[in-house]
């Protein structure tokens, strides 16, 4: 692919970010998303094949966990968990993953995306830290209680105002930590 094929799928990706962060999967348009990259729509299928995949592409997304080898045992879920409490009320870019929350609910492809990236990351997290016995049962785990808190403060408002930060933290933090290192029945 050459030079101007890369910066207009470049152009399309960036495009296709800023749409689904500020409007969500379904409200987001192919057209919406090629005008604001100053391209013909037709651009679009050509290079991705159509939404589903741009989408997949556009939320693309590295969650950035920490390096937790150094923490102290009794310190990780917290550590865990304030990460996440970084990430979901972070940067602007980190819309995307409370976008791809909202979506996930109702698109197969955003589920799909949200999976693969939370199984994917978080495995090899849990690998790092507690070692590969039973990592994928104890990486799923984590994933259930990170995005249940996420849909459930980010999307649903349930933990709002009625519960601080650091009570969240410290509660999921120690949930975290049994999951990581309890045996697992």
């Amino acid at each position: 692919m050459g030079r101007d094929a890369q910066a207009t799928r470049a152009r399309l990706v960036a495009a296709a970010r800023q749409a689904f962060s500020e409007h969500g999967y379904e409200r987001t348009t192919v057209r919406q998303i090629a005008a604001e990259a100053g391209v013909n729509q037709a651009l679009i299928n050509r290079y991705f094949g159509g939404k589903e995949q741009l989408f997949a592409e556009a939320v693309s997304i590295d969650l950035e966990l920490p390096d937790l080898a150094g923490v102290a045992r009794a310190e990780v879920g917290q550590a865990l968990a304030a990460h996440f409490f970084r990430r979901w009320e972070g940067e602007e870019t980190d819309d995307l993953l409370r976008v791809l929350i909202r979506t996930a609910a109702t698109n197969a492809e955003a589920a799909a995306r949200i999976r693969s990236i939370f199984a994917g990351q978080i495995l090899r997290a849990v690998e790092s830290i507690a070692g590969a016995e039973r990592a994928r049962e104890r990486a799923a785990l984590i994933a259930t209680q990170i995005l249940g808190l996420a849909y459930a403060r980010y999307v649903l408002g349930l933990t709002g105002e009625d519960i601080s930060r650091e009570t969240i933290r410290a509660m999921v933090g120690g949930t975290l930590e049994r999951y990581l290192f309890d045996p697992l029945p």
